[in-house]
């Protein structure tokens, strides 16, 4: 059981596929458009549940209660080694080499 107040993410579903617009590419008119946000839970709840929860701009919002304590999982993509080569002409062309760092 996750306690009132504490912090979550919930997950809650904008458009079916049906909703979505007619232009948009087809793998992405094919699902649904979600949104998952992150407030304060304002009942009791378990994950899975249907809850409103308060996020830090005041707004209510309800949707499917997917996690406490939610973290950032954000990324930039795997390590791409020529970025390391654009890196050295850049420093070469714009202040004379590493040397001049």
């Amino acid at each position: 059981m996750i306690k009132k107040t504490s912090w979550v993410q919930i997950k809650k579903t904008i458009l079916e596929p049906s909703e979505r617009a007619a232009n948009l590419p087809t793998p992405t008119k094919q699902v649904p458009l979600i949104i998952w946000v992150k407030g304060y839970l304002l009942a009791d709840a378990s994950i899975g549940d249907e809850v409103k929860i308060k996020t830090l701009t005041g707004r209510i919002e309800s949707g499917v209660l997917v996690c406490e304590n939610p973290s950032y999982m954000h990324t930039y993509g795997e390590f791409v080694p020529e970025i390391l080569e654009i890196d050295k002409i850049c420093k070469d062309t714009l202040f004379g080499g590493e040397s001049n760092e």
